[in-house]
């Protein structure tokens, strides 16, 4: 067994679908009358359900049931661009037998087309969807039960994280979190992680092997 593995969130992460999320909700702030114009910003890395339970406790249930369906639908519709050097990175780790693991807050009905047009449970190790959690990040539940599937400690574990919630979700697991500043700048977060990268191009197998060594104690 390799010495350690590494977790993905997928959002902002690994595919690059946070435009598309930013304008479902700018749009939906709009026909729900939600009145919190930077809800996009707040949902980032939360599962729907949390999303619903937060912000639209008030509502009908015609409205939560709405919002939910609309969301569903434009997840199954949606485009999942690679973040820059990504897949790269991906199979570098994968060369290197370095067991891998997705770890994501969407629910199946989105996975199933992440999978028609990413393959993404034929390439990871493992697959943990907000289906198979009862709370999402921030808790850690995730996170560890994508260990545990791997066969890792939790020390042993990399997470590559880009909202806050899933950092917060890596550090609670005690974790290796590193972060990608693509949902927020790197002077927001660079005090969470142990290092920020704006993508994987310039980041390899070698860069990760250094911070473990650096932070085998953490």
């Amino acid at each position: 067994m390799e010495k350690f593995c590494v977790l993905f969130d997928m959002d902002g992460v690994l595919i690059d679908t946070e435009s598309q999320y930013d304008e479902f909700w700018a749009q939906a702030n709009l026909k729900y009358n939600i009145g919190i114009p930077d809800i996009a910003q707040r949902v980032k890395g939360f599962t729907l359900p949390s999303v619903i339970s937060t912000y639209f406790s008030s509502r009908s249930e015609e409205v939560k049931q709405a919002v939910a369906e609309e969301l569903i639908e434009c997840e199954r519709n949606m485009h999942f661009p690679d973040v820059n050097g990504a897949s790269e990175f991906v199979q570098s780790l994968k060369e290197a037998g370095i067991k891998i693991a997705l770890v994501t807050s969407s629910l199946n009905t989105k996975m199933e087309a992440v999978y028609r047009k990413k393959h993404f449970d034929e390439v990871f190790d493992a697959v943990v969807t907000a289906d198979d959690i009862t709370i999402g990040k921030p808790d850690p539940m995730c996170y560890l039960l994508a260990a545990k599937r791997l066969g890792y400690s939790p020390e042993n574990c990399f997470v590559m994280e880009d909202a806050l919630s899933g950092i917060a979700a890596g550090n609670a697991a005690r974790m290796k979190v590193i972060g990608l500043s693509t949902t927020n700048p790197a002077h927001v977060i660079e005090d969470k992680v142990l290092r920020v990268i704006p993508h994987f191009a310039n980041f390899t197998l070698s860069d990760l092997n250094c911070l473990f060594k650096q932070n085998s104690q953490q």
